[in-house]
C-alpha cells in the first residue's frame, strides 16, 4: 500500500482546504507543505534555512530559504527544481523592480522568468510549442512558486498591498526556457556574459503578452515592421511623462529562421525595432500621450518610443509551425533589464 492509499480522501481535501483557510494560495489549490516534503527541498541547497534571501524595505518583510522552500512545495515543484526557484527570486530582485514598487503597481504586472543553460533539459523545461501556455510542470510550478513567495513571504496580495487595477494571467506563472538548440543566434545568457554551460535565470517585470501572427509577408522586413508597430503601440506607455519603454520579444522559430536567412543577427533585430518605433508627435497628442513632448514640437515631427537597441530583450522560443512572435510590454525602466542569477546546483 502506498502512502497515498493509506490516507483517507478527506485527509487530502481537508489539508488543501486548510491552506485556503490560512490564505496561502493564489486562488488555486496548493500542495500541503508537510515538514518532510519541505526538508527534501532544503536538501537541494547548501544555504541555511534561516538565511534571508532578500528583505523588502517598504513592507518590512523578507523571505528566508525555508520560506522559499515551503512556497515551492506548495506550488507543486519537485524538490530538484528548488535551485532554479532560488535563482529566479534572486533574478527578480536583481532587476530592481521589487524594491521600487513593481510588485505593488496599479499596472498589475509580474515577472517573466527566462531559463537558459543545461538545467533546461536536465529538468524538462519547455522551450518549444505552447511556450506561454500550460502543460509543463517545471515552467508552471517554478513561475507559480515566485508568485506564492510574493504573496506569502512578502504579504503582497490582491485588494491589500497588491494594487493592480486589472492584473494579468501571467501573475499566476510566467516561466519559459529559450530554445537554444534551434535558435540561429546566441542564447540570452551568453549575450549577457555567461558561459553557455552555465544555467541562468533571467527576469523581466512584464505587463502583457501581445501576439504577432504573420506568415504571409514575403519580405521579412514587413514582419519586423509588424512587430515594431506592436512593440511601440501608444497604449503600452506607462505614464504621460515618459515616452520610452523596454520590451521583450519572444521570436518564434519560423520568424527567427527567416530573419537569420536574410542576414539579420540578434543585434540587427534590436536596432531595427528601435529605429522603427517612431510615432508622429501629433498622433501622440491625439492619443493623450503628449505630456512628455516639447510644446514647441511640430505635429509632423517623429518621436522614437524605443530609445535604444539595448531596450529590446530578444529570446527565441516556441515551435516552428507558425509565423508567430510575441511582444511582452514591461513596466518601464528599473535599474537593469533583465535581472539575472546563476542556478547553483
Amino acid at each position: 500500500m502506498t502512502a497515498l492509499e493509506a490516507l483517507r480522501p478527506e485527509d487530502l481535501t481537508d489539508a488543501i482546504e486548510e491552506c485556503f483557510a490560512r490564505g496561502w494560495t493564489d486562488g488555486l489549490p496548493v500542495v500541503p507543505p508537510i515538514p518532510s516534503l519541505v526538508r527534501r527541498f532544503l536538501d537541494q541547497t547548501d544555504r541555511k534555512p534561516s538565511e534571508v534571501i532578500w528583505s523588502m524595505r517598504q513592507v518590512r518583510r523578507g523571505c528566508t530559504v525555508e520560506a522559499a522552500a515551503i512556497n515551492a512545495a506548495m506550488a507543486g515543484c519537485r524538490p530538484e527544481y528548488f535551485p532554479v526557484v532560488l535563482a529566479a527570486l534572486e533574478a527578480v530582485v536583481d532587476e530592481g523592480w521589487p524594491g521600487n514598487g513593481g510588485w505593488q503597481s496599479t499596472t498589475g504586472g509580474g515577472p517573466l522568468l527566462i531559463v537558459n543553460g543545461p538545467v533546461r533539459q536536465e529538468l524538462g523545461f519547455n522551450s518549444r510549442g505552447n511556450i506561454l501556455g500550460p502543460g509543463f510542470r517545471p515552467n508552471a510550478t517554478v513561475g507559480r512558486a515566485i508568485r506564492l513567495i510574493i504573496m506569502n513571504a512578502y504579504g503582497i496580495r490582491p485588494h491589500d498591498l497588491d494594487q493592480a487595477a486589472h492584473g494579468m494571467p501571467g501573475k499566476y506563472s510566467l516561466c519559459i526556457a529559450e530554445n537554444e538548440e534551434e535558435s540561429p543566434w546566441e542564447p540570452l545568457h551568453v549575450e549577457l556574459g555567461h558561459d553557455a554551460a552555465v544555467s541562468v535565470v533571467s527576469a523581466v517585470h512584464t505587463r502583457s503578452t501581445e501576439h504577432i501572427h504573420n506568415s504571409i509577408a514575403e519580405d521579412i522586413r514587413a514582419v519586423l515592421n509588424d512587430i515594431a508597430a506592436t512593440a511601440s503601440r501608444t497604449g503600452a506607455m506607462t505614464t504621460n511623462r515618459s515616452l520610452a519603454r523596454r520590451i521583450v520579444v519572444v521570436i518564434g522559430l519560423e520568424h527567427a529562421r527567416k530573419l537569420a536567412a536574410a542576414g539579420f543577427g540578434k543585434r540587427d533585430v534590436k536596432e531595427y525595432l528601435a529605429e522603427h518605433s517612431e510615432h508622429l508627435a501629433g498622433e501622440l497628442r491625439r492619443n493623450g500621450r503628449g505630456g512628455a513632448l516639447d510644446p514647441a514640437m511640430a505635429d509632423e515631427a517623429t518621436v522614437r518610443l524605443i530609445a535604444s537597441p539595448d531596450d529590446v530583450v530578444v529570446v527565441v522560443a516556441g515551435a516552428g509551425n507558425a509565423g508567430l512572435t510575441t511582444v511582452l510590454q514591461t513596466l518601464g525602466f528599473p535599474p537593469k533589464t533583465p535581472g539575472t542569477a546563476v542556478v547553483a546546483r
